[in-house]
């Protein structure tokens, strides 16, 4: 199964953070994240109850180390976009079709609870692989963050042993730039460069791509891209080239320097 960090983006209020911990251990999970965390003291302690140990255990990060090191991240979001012209809350999925598409990957999903207040801002959300949502009423939508975090652990509680691992979180990280170059080569339309690459992070991002796959698709860039400039193969080839000899020389200098001593 995957690892799952519940990752609380500044949260406000301390005894929502230890309401969360004593959710989360309610439902099997320990891995609490805290970016830019309210002061936490008694209050937090006695809300967490018997789940002190994912309260004290808890990996104070940035938002930029959340990113860095998940394989997918995962926005949750009461506010989604409607209209499939505006890419950046959709598309989204509630937490029982999210178990459909992490249950059987295994790496690190980061899900992202964001403030009490105003819960996640524009760039936290476009930055994120995919999008979840809790069907709620009409009438009263807005849940308390310790809620929602019940009911996404419950949905994702017990899921089943790993087929699978994800590509890292550097190899899409170079698969995302690879694309973005590609888009260059193709005299993709600048203005509307934000918006499809944030449609190729939700694509990819609900994939959940292996390392084979990974590799496969910057084949099938690289190949396109000698294509479109045929003099991209022989500088590719150049460049292979000379880093095979100054492999060869960094060995070699090695070599001489271990006989010299």
């Amino acid at each position: 199964m995957p690892e799952i960090d519940i990752v609380l983006v500044a949260p406000i209020y301390e005894g929502n953070v230890g309401f969360v911990a004593r959710v989360m251990k309610n439902f099997g999970f320990c891995r609490l994240v805290l970016v830019d965390p309210c002061t936490l003291g008694e209050e937090a302690s006695t809300r967490a109850s018997h789940a002190q140990d994912v309260l004290h255990n808890a990996v104070v990060c940035t938002i930029e180390d959340v990113f860095a090191r998940s394989s997918i991240v995962v926005a949750t979001t009461g506010q989604v976009s409607k209209s499939v012209c505006t890419p950046m809350r959709m598309p989204f999925y509630s937490p029982r079709e999210l178990r459909e598409r992490i249950g059987t990957a295994e790496g690190r999903v980061s899900i992202l609870f964001g403030r009490e207040n105003w819960g996640l801002n524009n760039d936290e959300v476009k930055k994120s692989d995919m999008i979840c949502t809790i069907p709620t009423a009409d009438e009263y939508p807005i849940m308390n963050l310790s809620h929602a975090v019940g009911v996404v652990c419950y949905e994702l509680a017990n899921l089943p042993g790993k087929e699978y691992r994800l590509a890292s979180p550097y190899e899409m990280g170079h698969l995302y730039r690879h694309i973005d170059r590609f888009l260059d080569s193709v005299h993709h339309p600048a203005f509307k460069r934000e918006n499809t690459m944030i449609m190729i992070r939700r694509i990819l991002g609900r994939a959940g791509l292996t390392t084979r796959e990974a590799s496969t698709l910057h084949g099938l860039l690289r190949r396109t891209e000698w294509h479109v400039d045929p003099d991209a193969l022989d500088r590719e080839k150049e460049a292979q080239r000379r880093h095979k000899n100054q492999h060869i020389e960094d060995a070699s200098s090695l070599d001489w320097d271990a006989r010299e001593e």
